[in-house]
């Protein structure tokens, strides 16, 4: 089960401790060379077959994981998710690193150095974790572990799934009782039928249908959307009026751009939803971001955990505090990312609610990480990301 939170014993938060603390644990850190770096295929399978959205057809039953495994010469090894590193990269890394220090590609205070490849980003914190028997979220800045609403991220087109045969809403409604059954008390609603498998007037109908559906069936849930862009600006506005239920957000209506988001904007002021526009995921712009921000158009920043990074997260969140903005990164696909996005806001901060993706695995045992009967995780008091690779 989950820890309570409370405050670790004889820790002192990074962000008080000064420069010393983080010249010892340099120190610490320096002392382990790297040895090898390896790849790894974990399993990350989903509990049912997942559907549909606005732009993609049937997503199956989860996607495998690639990871990297990094081992050092005193016997101490790290590991993290590593999307796209393929296969010769791990001997090429080896290549590249062998004999290097640990502080030569990682400084605590700040995650990797500009010229370490992303593959091996969350491998390294991991590592650092390891080596000074500290949480990743300890490292990072935080002092206890914090509780974090997560979100079941698997509501999908699951009523007209297969086409030739739909099952209807109460299919939805099904899936959405295995969510909560895991334990989570929100929920993402994919919408956006009418942009590639309906007619578009009865696909936006049918979105709403599906949101009321679940709504009156799940009084306790709070329920958000996204459209992944399907819909234009006047059907989200018409979907939004027409719910029976106020949405924590509304995650890419349309693709970001200022004029629409200022007339979605104006529409939720006027009629004084709280509602919150959450954009940034998809191919994201960070030029276009800014100024959204700057204009505030933007609620909540959603680019990928992993497709931004973890070290480039940790740099972001400071800015997007200073800014009003908060974060939910994506984490679609892997659990694993669920697991890294609890560690940013223990450390952090400012996290709105996890995407939680429910997946099982022969390889990793995730539950430190299962929602408790609030619907929130919060990362164990272990070393590392607190994850063992079987």
């Amino acid at each position: 089960g989950l820890i309570a939170v409370r405050g670790l014993p004889g820790r002192t938060k990074v962000s008080d401790a000064g420069n010393s603390t983080i010249d010892s644990w340099c120190e610490q850190l320096a002392k382990h060379k790297i040895e090898k770096i390896e790849r790894r295929t974990v399993q990350n399978r989903w509990p049912r077959l997942v559907s549909r959205n606005s732009r993609k057809g049937v997503h199956g039953w989860g996607y495998k994981a690639q990871v990297a495994l990094v081992y050092t010469d005193t016997g101490v090894m790290g590991w993290g998710l590593a999307s796209g590193m393929g296969k010769s990269g791990a001997s090429e890394l080896t290549e590249l690193y062998r004999g290097k220090a640990v502080t030569d590609l990682f400084n605590p205070a700040l995650g990797t150095h500009d010229d370490v490849p992303k593959w091996i980003d969350l491998a390294l914190h991991d590592l650092a974790g390891m080596i000074l028997d500290l949480p990743v979220f300890v490292m990072i800045g935080g002092d206890e572990p914090k509780s974090v609403p997560c979100y079941s991220g698997m509501i999908y087109f699951d009523d007209i799934e297969p086409l030739e045969e739909p099952p209807g809403i109460e299919q939805v409604l099904f899936n959405a009782g295995a969510d909560f059954m895991f334990g989570y008390r929100q929920m993402k609603i994919k919408v956006g039928r009418g942009s590639k498998w309906m007619d578009r007037e009865a696909g936006l109908q049918r979105d709403i249908e599906v949101t009321n559906a679940l709504a009156k069936a799940y009084p306790e849930v709070t329920f958000l959307a996204d459209a992944n862009d399907g819909y234009n600006v006047d059907e989200t506005i018409s979907y939004l009026d027409a719910i029976d239920t106020e949405l924590l957000f509304m995650e890419e209506p349309f693709r970001e751009n200022e004029v629409d988001l200022a007339a979605l904007r104006q529409n939720l002021d006027s009629k004084r939803l709280k509602t919150l526009i959450a954009d940034g995921e998809d191919d994201p712009d960070a030029g276009l971001l800014d100024i959204l921000i700057e204009r505030d158009l933007l609620d909540v920043h959603l680019t990928d955990l992993y497709g931004l990074g973890f070290t480039n997260w940790r740099k972001l969140m400071p800015s997007l505090i200073k800014r009003g903005v908060q974060a939910s990164p994506h984490t679609w696909g892997h659990r694993l990312k669920t697991v890294y996005t609890a560690h940013l806001s223990s450390g952090l901060g400012n996290v709105l609610t996890v995407e939680g993706v429910t997946a099982f695995s022969k390889d990793i045992d995730f539950s430190d990480y299962n929602p408790d009967e609030r619907g929130n995780i919060s990362p164990p008091d272990k070393p590392g990301f607190g994850l063992t690779l079987r």
